[in-house]
């Protein structure tokens, strides 16, 4: 390795670290080394093994080498004009949801158009390892999910498991299966502390008890307990909420769940679950009735509906290009807070009539865009629970913001610490102001000119960086992509059919 090189990869090191949230000695104790040995590594003065590059990557869940097929970094041209149209793929959120509960079901599920992610990947890398079939079935992404008659817990993917936050959702349809069991802690987005209390306060009236030691959840369920009042989560999380349904459909009872989330994912869990024969009512709703069986063995088919998220970001890129480009497949019941704040800042759009998604609820419309000169909005913009603003589609106001006139108060008052990726864009050329961990304030218009950046370590603002590098001049670099194809599906190819220059490239 040259000392060029060597210093190169030093400081994609040193940024995922820090990006991380780690010290250098957090680093070493990882890594089973010195302080010393990891400063001068990310000095560039230590000559590294592969399998030590390979060791760090996994320490800082970053790929800071690949072997094999697969992009590592994004080189992108720009600034781009964006034209044509563009489908939204079916939710990842929801996929993650539909594969948690198909463990639920002793028969066959099929599931329609699952996003091909990263984060469904590990799943079905972790439901693999405990015994359960799955199979692509077509160039179509559908999915076929054949539980065993007994699941091997003791054989779980340790090391998939610990790359998903969505093992937590295993313990709401695992505590019907076993009297006992382990989970491994769950990792995913790098969003600051996120409490599974939560999840225990909504799955304790089902007997469920949860010891958090040695890297492990320890579960253990008292078959003597079950609901004997209406549950009201303490937070009306959508992933509380979905553990809290599926422990509801295998209890032969009547549950009702207060506080419930309506969000998008959580609906088309409650569709799943009516499918299965669980009864629910009140879908939409923050109350939720559900009457469930003693045992869930049928054969069926499941489209989840599009994507939200995804869509937002199609929006953003439409709108920081200032171009015109039509997003089909929206699913406009959950960004209607978005295109009403976007309308109050003056984006220009027009949408089709409504039309019925595949799982024969949500409701979808095409939109397009059109170039539009955006100035700041009066008031901040926050996130609220459904119907609100949804959390995961606040950070694409940051590059819209950029690009508008005046300054935008964001606050981000979820997550610790996903407020500060968004300072990310100076580097392009923004004035983003972190003023606490939960607010920042950004000054527009930007002229966005290109640069390198490793890649945040959070879903959506490493998407709200690519974006701007869209609509940056001259050629810009993402680094350690990895966590974008956790959440999207060929994302930059798509971007490409629609005009965008970007070259997915592999230093090694």
């Amino acid at each position: 390795m040259t000392e060029g090189y060597k210093g190169r990869i030093g400081s994609i090191i040193r940024d995922a670290r820090k990006h991380r949230g780690l010290t250098q000695q957090q680093l070493a104790e990882r890594l089973s080394t010195s302080q010393s040995a990891i400063n001068r590594i990310e000095k560039g003065h230590q000559n590294l093994s592969l399998d030590m590059l390979a060791r760090i990557g996994s320490a800082l869940d970053s790929e800071i080498v690949a072997l094999g097929a697969g992009p590592t970094h994004l080189r992108v041209t720009g600034p781009t004009t964006l034209s044509g149209a563009i489908d939204v793929k079916t939710s990842k959120n929801a996929g993650v949801a539909l594969l948690c509960a198909s463990l639920l079901n002793r028969g066959r599920t099929t599931l329609r158009k699952v996003a091909r992610i990263e984060e469904v990947n590990r799943l079905l890398e972790v439901l693999n390892s405990v015994g359960v079939q799955t199979r692509w079935l077509n160039d179509d992404n559908d999915l076929e999910i054949v539980p065993p008659r007994e699941l091997r817990l003791e054989a779980i993917d340790e090391t998939a498991a610990r790359r998903t936050r969505s093992i937590i959702m295993f313990l709401g349809p695992l505590l019907h299966r076993e009297d006992t069991f382990e989970l491994p802690y769950a990792g995913g987005c790098n969003l600051g502390t996120r409490t599974v209390e939560p999840h225990m306060y909504a799955l304790r009236p089902f007997g469920l008890e949860v010891k958090a030691t040695d890297g492990q959840y320890h579960a253990q369920v008292n078959r003597a307990i079950e609901p004997q009042a209406p549950i009201v989560l303490t937070e009306r999380g959508d992933t509380v909420t979905e553990n809290a349904l599926m422990a509801a459909a295998l209890h032969p009872g009547t549950t009702v769940i207060r506080n419930a989330s309506s969000n998008y994912m959580v609906q088309d869990l409650c569709f799943y679950l009516q499918k299965l024969g669980v009864s629910v009512e009140g879908v939409g709703t923050t109350t939720l009735t559900v009457t469930g069986l003693e045992e869930i063995d049928v054969d069926v088919d499941y489209a989840p509906s599009e994507d939200p998220i995804e869509a937002m970001s199609l929006l953003a890129a439409a709108i920081v290009t200032r171009s015109s480009i039509t997003i089909r497949r929206v699913p406009i019941e959950f960004l209607e807070i978005e295109l009403a704040t976007l309308g109050e800042m003056g984006l220009q759009h027009t949408r089709s009539e409504e039309y019925v998604a595949r799982n024969g609820h949500t409701r979808l419309v095409d939109i397009t865009t059109q170039p539009s000169d955006l100035r700041a909005p009066l008031d901040k913009i926050h996130p609220m629970p459904f119907p609100g603003l949804n959390i995961d589609n606040l950070p694409f106001f940051a590059v819209i913001a950029a690009v508008a006139e005046g300054q935008t108060l964001l606050h981000d008052w979820v997550y610790e610490n996903r407020a500060i990726y968004l300072t990310e864009l100076n580097k392009l050329g923004g004035q983003v102001k972190l003023l606490d961990p939960h607010r920042v304030m950004i000054e527009g218009p930007t002229h966005f000119s290109g640069a390198e950046i490793v890649c945040p370590p959070a879903l959506r603002p490493a998407v709200v960086i690519l974006l701007a590098m869209l609509a940056s001049k001259g050629t810009s670099v993402l680094r350690s992509t990895y966590v974008i194809h956790r959440g999207y599906e060929d994302l930059a190819e798509r971007l490409n059919e629609l005009g965008a220059n970007i070259e997915p490239f592999r230093d090694i």
